[in-house]
């Protein structure tokens, strides 16, 4: 039997450096025993292998990220499966690959909690100041589910660089100190400042933005679990918040609804009252199809709108965007996706390395669909019969665009282009060739991902949608 004793409980380095001796020489995990600390050594245990002269071992980088992120998992048995990983690639290099195996599956379950224990320690750690010290020093207290206070100090480092700040934690200290992390001893709750103004401020924060019409007690403790509120001040106010819901949903819909802007009123007034045709001529350039947008009364989404809302972008493209109807802003200036969930998609599409002026980019519906409610016009989702009557317009335009990939964003654009209703969790990542040729790529709307209340939930979807359209320009490049 082989006793290999680390320094501590995250001490990849050590596991790494044991690892490699281990399996040069050949020891199967079946004889090996790790210990963490001081741990006595078992009895007959035999003193670690010198490696062989000649001998060669290298690990994928991809296994190394790997267990760089199980290692910091609480699992009693983590750095045996990581170790038995390890041995298994001499005969299967690409083992981590294979999802369904048992061993690479249960490695991957304890990268996906330590990363979500990361996200959340980012979400939901709360700085108070430190009184009396000449510069200004902040210190918050904090109980992540794996020992993940390391690995996601430096997320706070890039926002805090020119403060001082301790994050404390019952394992162990991370300080900040103007130029580097150090690290101290695990504290208790005790040693955390108490109460100070910043904790108003995230109550008046959380309560400003807590919307009673959207309460779902059940999501939003999914997203924010009770084991956190303790260290959350804005969790004082979220009992009176959800109480007073039904209240204040009630009051929202009964208020008075409020006249759209008198420049909303003169803009809608310039626009045409003659009925469109619901054949008419066909458009043979986009500069018609933006036209007839703009003058169309296939339904009666135009009384209530300011403008139709064309497409933009090249006469030719090889991608189209096409979302699910104009917003506030884009039926003010009449054009697409230059509201908060415009500025979201030109984030998402330049990391993903695709350039939005190569694309096309249009609604499945063309008029903004809303309700009025204060003085905020409120979205409306377009029903069955509106996509139906502007689809019209949607086919023109990728009839002149030619389009090789479509880009459908949430369930309405998706349900415009394939011509049914149809679920985005269940048709994302499963591309549809149409019957013009083009691939139909189904991902989720950008406004979907301003809604998420949970910063660790949100950055996670971010980065899936951005992944969506990283493919989807990929495959219009290679198609």
């Amino acid at each position: 039997m082989f006793d290999v004793t680390l320094a501590s409980e995250t001490d990849f380095e050590g596991w790494r450096t044991a690892a490699r001796r281990l399996r040069m020489a050949g020891i199967a995990p079946d004889v090996v025993d790790w210990r963490v600390g001081v741990a006595s050594r078992s009895l007959f245990a035999e003193p670690l292998p010198q490696p062989t002269l000649g001998a060669a071992f290298s690990a994928s980088r991809a296994f190394l990220d790997l267990a760089g992120d199980v290692i910091l998992h609480r699992s009693g048995r983590r750095l045996d499966l990581l170790y038995r990983l390890l041995w298994r690639m001499k005969d299967e290099p690409r083992l981590i690959e294979i999802a369904s195996d048992p061993d690479v599956r249960a490695a991957a379950l304890m990268r996906k909690s330590v990363r979500e224990a990361i996200h959340k320690m980012h979400a939901f750690v709360r700085f108070r100041r430190l009184e009396g010290e000449d510069e200004e020093t902040f210190v918050a207290w904090f109980e992540p589910a794996h020992r993940v206070a390391f690995a996601a100090a430096d997320w706070f480092v890039r926002r805090m660089t020119n403060l001082k700040f301790s994050i404390l934690t019952p394992e162990v200290g991370v300080h900040w100190n103007g130029t580097a992390l150090v690290s101290s001893v695990g504290l208790n709750r005790s040693h955390a400042p108490p109460e100070d103004e910043l904790e108003n401020y995230w109550r008046t924060y959380y309560a400003s933005i807590f919307n009673p019409a959207r309460l779902n007690p059940a999501v939003m403790t999914q997203h924010m679990a009770q084991k956190y509120w303790r260290n959350l001040p804005e969790a004082d106010v979220i009992p009176q918040l959800i109480r007073q819901a039904r209240g204040r949903t009630d009051m929202m819909v009964q208020a008075d609804p409020t006249p759209p802007t008198r420049r909303a009123i003169r803009i809608a007034a310039r626009q045409p009252n003659a009925a469109g045709s619901d054949v008419g001529d066909i458009p043979q350039t986009l500069a018609q199809v933006a036209a007839g947008v703009k003058h169309c009364r296939r339904c009666h989404l135009w009384r209530d709108a300011t403008q139709g809302v064309p497409g933009e972008g090249p006469a030719r493209a090889t991608l189209m965007l096409v979302g699910e109807q104009p917003g506030d802003r884009e039926d003010l200036a009449g054009r697409p996706f230059i509201g908060p969930a415009g500025a979201l998609l030109n984030s998402a599409l330049a990391q993903a390395g695709a350039p939005r002026e190569d694309f096309y980019v249009t609604n499945a519906v063309k008029h903004f669909k809303h309700e009025l409610r204060g003085k905020r016009r409120l979205h409306r989702a377009p029903n069955a019969g509106e996509i139906q009557a502007c689809r019209w317009w949607l086919d023109n335009e990728r009839r002149l665009v030619r389009p090789k990939v479509i880009v459908a964003l949430g369930a309405t654009a998706a349900s415009a282009i394939l011509g049914r209703t149809v679920s985005v969790l269940k048709a994302r990542g499963k591309n549809e060739i149409l019957a013009d040729g083009a691939i139909a790529v189904v991902t989720v709307h950008p406004s979907y991902l301003l809604r998420i209340p949970d910063a660790a939930t949100k950055a996670a979807a971010y980065d899936d949608f951005v992944r969506d359209l990283r493919t989807a320009y990929a495959l219009a490049k290679a198609v």
